[in-house]
């Protein structure tokens, strides 16, 4: 009797416990940055729940060439934490706004060494359920071209051409029928002339 009223009263005041959604993490792709400078990493998430008071993102470094995952910033109750004992410790920041679900870190005065892959973790709970989102930092002395950039380049180049090519087809068009026009108004005054005076001639 007392578990069919608990069970009827979690069915009428909508107790019910709340169930875990996935959570989507999002990153950039791959970054590049020059020897020196700063760039911010960016990670967001998108989850069906509003914003919890416990969100709390983790940010993991593994550098290029080696197989170890380095622990280099959470952000938890509130508060950001920076590893103290990471390559980062005196040049990460957190720039982020966990109330919009941003969760970005600033690194400063990059270096070659930097070179790796960095990995953010979120949490909204009770979304918990979501897998990890990585951005690999290339570090270069001079920042390359791009593929892309070369690629939308060639693309405006050709797309430039066969514009070009069109204008010229029909500016053509247009001076071949403006000559046709001319010749045949001209063709057509002189015949007019002509039975004009013939016209007085047996007059």
């Amino acid at each position: 009797m007392l578990t069919f009223l608990a069970l009827a009263s979690v069915v009428i005041l909508g107790i019910v416990p709340k169930q875990s959604q996935a959570i989507v993490i999002y990153t950039g792709w791959e970054r590049h940055a020059l020897v020196g400078s700063d760039i911010r990493l960016s990670c967001s998430f998108f989850s069906w729940r509003w914003t919890s008071e416990d969100v709390t993102f983790s940010w993991t470094y593994r550098p290029d060439g080696s197989r170890d995952t380095l622990s280099i910033f959470h952000y938890t109750g509130g508060v950001p934490y920076v590893d103290n004992k990471g390559p980062f410790r005196d040049r990460l920041e957190f720039v982020g706004n966990p109330s919009r679900r941003d969760g970005s870190i600033l690194i400063k005065n990059l270096d070659f060494s930097d070179n790796g892959t960095f990995t953010c973790d979120a949490k909204n709970p009770p979304d918990i359920v979501g897998r990890p989102s990585s951005v690999r930092l290339l570090v270069f002395e001079k920042v390359p071209i791009q593929a892309g950039v070369i690629t939308g380049a060639i693309i405006g180049v050709v797309l430039g051409l066969l514009v070009l090519i069109v204008v010229i087809y029909y500016l053509m068009r247009f001076l071949v029928a403006r000559r046709v026009f001319s010749l045949s108004v001209s063709k057509h005054g002189k015949k007019k002339k002509e039975g004009s005076q013939q016209r007085q001639i047996k007059v």
